[in-house]
């Protein structure tokens, strides 16, 4: 049998026996836990040896019986874990391949049966009013008859997200309403309201929340039905009818709606969720509503528009003042509160300077402020304690504090630094599994698809050689570029005696409940966008977390049971990271957010109403980067080129390639529309782990190659995805290609075809036949992506490195590109990486002269 190796991180390769049995690190309990030890009914471990003695006959006539075995027993008792000097170890010999197949990966939705709808939600009911912020509707409904904003802290488990939503749908204010306003210089009259906007920071949170809600209120879903009345819409997806009234977005997308409607007509309120997480798109959003609520609705006839301001974690006084501050001034006058620094340092990061500030959790209540309900009294249920509302209220802003439901969670720390999370997290996972009963699913925080991937292969090719005597294993990731539909079987119950496995990103840590986890292991890692001045280019870092995510990642084990936190880092680790996140407005480019004010009719951004205005700097690189792209005039005014990227659904350097390809002499919109398809879904072709496959691949993929590089190897495989009418599911195979990501780019192709046909940027497409990559077109295509990306190129230097072209910065071609290992006369790549060095990732051959034409104004 082939020798079986562990990728380390520095991609060298180590016999998996070997590194598996390296001692496990200490997990060292938490004091706090230690003082909070829970009092809990363990199994009758006596009563299960009898019943597995008397089963040892039937289990060693089983063929896997001859493979070693998985995992050896943890030495010492289950309960002195924490007390151990460090034998604790989990054993994975390497095994002799089962002739019996391992676990399906087929996942069947759990059916309702005869139920309809409305008893689906008549049985959700009792519980749905049991979650905390229901002993709050009554102060919730008050407060927004006498102020237009208020501020809901609700801690995990409150059921915010869900609940106020349909709190509020059958409002008075809620009711849409006729009135007569002036516009192009005549009156017309125009219907305001009648629908809520519930904004999330991420697409699985708006469609997973939206599916729950409807199930609450007994109505189908979206565009399924004319009667719907809860609907969601994400980039590239949108599921909505003409009876919406409650509406999950992405913050991108109400972004954009607010450019075809600044005044969000359609709207009685709009719920921004999730506001710690500090996206610059929230940051956009929370000026743009203060601007508007300040702005006495000039553009609604007076009817006012409702704002929720929802977190589980916020420093509410910041909020507060920012949203009575902007009340008697001009839109568009940033008023900002007084700030802290955030964390405990800039982090490195370029951006920061001293106008940043501290975004640390939920702020003490002020005593000095009107307080219409106040108590502190509590009501101890039988697994938790609901605070009794609290509701504080100013003359324009109330700001309403709810207890969560949150079980106990036994926390511990490694004794000493991890080398590799990914065999850390292996072992860890096989511990709770052997010693842990059922039921309760595993979460893993990692910080990135390939590293998902990794652990994702390992621990599915461990699954297969366990013995009968265990519960299977359902391995399932989660991150922001799977499909909805792989997204959504994370939140599925498990087949029975299955115990799921879920390897997330951050995309896990806050908005949406993953059911039946009771176990978190915690890599303390995640990757942050950072832009680095000195390179004038943004790119993606793995940082180690803050304390606030942290502490969220923590709770996901305790949102339903008792629960347990591994994390895979010391104590003192966790003392010295910062201790909240840094806003993205202080980090990230801003060339996005600046054209979406632009196109709003924002001039002046450097005083727009921002939370945390970003450095001066910051905002002068993203003018002139705009400006080079030519999405801005002379005069710093939008050009006719930055509206059109404006309302695209795309980054800004996509979006210039489209309207470049729109151009006669260049014209081929169709082909550009399938490379950015492609580079919106998650990678195309699989990463694989082992050489052996990797050859394999490399044959099978030969004719999908193209001696440019990825981004015409991209088209090739779409169009030959799509013209493959017999089973595309098998051509995935052959081509060792995700068929679940190229679904995916279909499905963007489809939406991206038919917005640029609103746009005037292409026309109908009557034949689905694709032309041939010729040399011209070729040119023309890299030609158009340079538009967008002349920023991100990089000429061969005499030495055989790449130096980029701006910020005289050495870079590599990643390995996992087309043009690895290959030298020519310059690159231009889609995306800037940093790990052990620097790397440029989805990367063309270009010319010189191309780049030159490319940097004219």
């Amino acid at each position: 049998m082939p020798e079986r190796v562990h990728k380390n991180h520095d991609g060298g390769s180590v016999p998996l026996e070997t590194v598996v049995r390296k001692t496990a690190p200490l997990l060292t309990e938490d004091n706090s836990s230690k003082s909070k030890k829970r009092k809990r009914e363990h199994v009758d471990r006596t009563h299960l040896g009898e019943r597995a003695i008397s089963l040892e006959p039937a289990r060693r006539s089983l063929p896997t019986h001859r493979n070693a075995k998985l995992i050896s027993h943890f030495e010492g008792n289950h309960d002195q874990r924490s007390q151990s000097n460090g034998s604790d170890r989990l054993q994975l010999a390497t095994l002799a391949k089962p002739k019996s197949k391992g676990l399906s990966e087929d996942f069947v939705r759990p059916s309702n049966g005869s139920h309809n709808l409305r008893d689906r939600a008549k049985r959700l009911e009792s519980s749905r009013k049991s979650l905390p912020v229901w002993s709050h509707v009554r102060e919730i409904r008050e407060a927004l008859l006498g102020q237009d904003v208020i501020i809901l802290v609700g801690e995990t488990g409150s059921g915010k997200s869900t609940q106020v939503p349909q709190m509020l749908v059958n409002e008075p204010w809620c009711k849409s309403q006729s009135v007569t306003i002036p516009m192009d210089r005549s009156p017309q009259t125009v219907t305001i309201g009648g629908c809520i906007a519930i904004t999330e920071p991420r697409r699985v949170a708006a469609t997973t929340l939206a599916r729950r809600v409807a199930e609450e209120m007994g109505t189908p879903l979206g565009s399924s039905s004319l009667k719907s009345t809860v609907g969601y819409s994400v980039r590239f997806d949108q599921s909505t009818s003409p009876n919406t009234r409650i509406k999950f977005v992405t913050e991108g997308t109400l972004l954009q709606e607010m450019l075809r409607d600044p005044w969000l007509k359609a709207y009685s309120a709009v719920f921004v969720d999730e506001v710690h997480e500090r996206g610059v798109n929230v940051d956009l959003l929370l000026g743009f509503l203060r601007d508007m609520v300040a702005g006495k609705n000039k553009g609604r006839g007076g009817i006012p528009l409702k704002v929720i301001i929802m977190s589980a974690t916020a420093e509410t006084e910041t909020l507060r003042a920012f949203f009575e501050e902007g009340y008697g001034r001009e839109a568009g006058n940033g008023v900002h509160a007084d700030r802290k620094k955030h964390g405990n340092g800039t982090d490195g990061l370029e951006h920061q300077d001293e106008s940043g500030s501290e975004w640390s959790g939920i702020s003490s209540s002020d005593e000095e402020g009107d307080t219409a309900i106040h108590s502190n009294g509590t009501v101890k249920g039988s697994h938790h304690e609901v605070k009794k509302p609290q509701l504080k209220t100013t003359d324009r802003v109330a700001t309403c504090y709810i207890k969560g439901r949150q079980y106990p969670v036994d926390l511990k720390y490694t004794a000493e630094p991890v080398q590799d999370i990914v065999e850390a997290s292996l072992r860890m996972i096989f511990q709770i599994h052997r010693q842990q009963p059922m039921p309760g699913d595993v979460l893993v925080f990692f910080h990135g698809r390939n590293v998902i991937e990794s652990l994702e292969s390992l621990v599915k090719e461990y699954a297969r050689d366990m013995g009968p005597e265990l519960p299977k294993l359902l391995v399932l990731p989660l991150f922001a570029a799977l499909s909805q539909a792989a997204q959504e079987r994370v939140f599925q119950p498990a087949p029975p005696n299955t115990r799921k496995i879920i390897i997330a990103t951050n995309i896990a840590e806050t908005s949406v409940t993953v059911p039946g986890v009771r176990f978190v292991i915690d890599s303390g890692k995640a990757k942050i966008k950072q832009f680095r001045t000195s390179i004038g280019m943004e790119s993606l870092l793995v940082k180690p977390i803050s304390q606030s995510s942290a502490i969220q990642r923590q709770g996901r084990a305790g949102r339903e049971a008792l629960g347990q936190c591994y994390r895979l880092y010391t104590e003192p680790d966790y003392s010295t990271m910062q201790q909240s996140n840094t806003p993205e407005v202080l980090r990230c480019d801003l060339s996005h957010a600046i054209l979406t004010m632009k196109a709003r009719g924002i001039n002046d951004v450097v005083n727009f109403s921002f939370l945390d205005p970003p450095p001066r700097t910051a905002l002068e690189k993203a003018l002139l980067q705009l400006y080079l792209l030519g999405a801005l005039t002379d005069s710093g005014g939008i050009s006719d080129i930055g509206l059109q990227i404006a309302k695209l659904p795309v980054t800004v350097s996509l979006g210039r390639a489209l309207i470049a390809a729109a151009e006669p002499a260049l014209n081929c919109v169709p082909e550009v529309i399938d490379i950015i398809s492609c580079l919106s879904v998650e990678d195309l072709f699989l990463n694989l782990a082992s050489e052996e496959k990797k050859k394999e691949a490399e044959v099978a993929r030969r004719e999908l190659y193209k001696r440019e590089g990825d981004h015409l190897t991209l088209l090739t495989a779409v169009q030959a995805y799509a013209a493959e009418n017999t089973d595309r599911k098998a051509w995935a195979e052959r081509h060792f290609a995700s068929h679940r990501a190229m679904k995916a780019a279909m499905d963007v192709r489809k939406q991206l075809r038919a917005q640029c046909q609103q746009l005037k940027l292409l026309k109908l497409i009557q034949n689905q036949a694709t032309s041939a990559i010729t040399p011209e077109l070729a040119n023309s295509i890299l030609k158009c992506f340079l538009k967008g990306f002349a920023a991100k190129t990089a000429r061969l230097c005499p030495d055989g490195s790449y130096k980029t072209m701006v910020g005289n910065q050495v870079v590599a071609i990643h390995p996992s590109s087309s043009l690895f290992g290959k030298k020519v006369e310059a690159i231009m790549f889609n995306e800037f990486v940093f790990t052990n060095r620097s790397y440029a990732k989805g990367v063309s051959a270009v010319q010189m002269d191309w780049i030159a034409e490319a940097f004219e104004v």
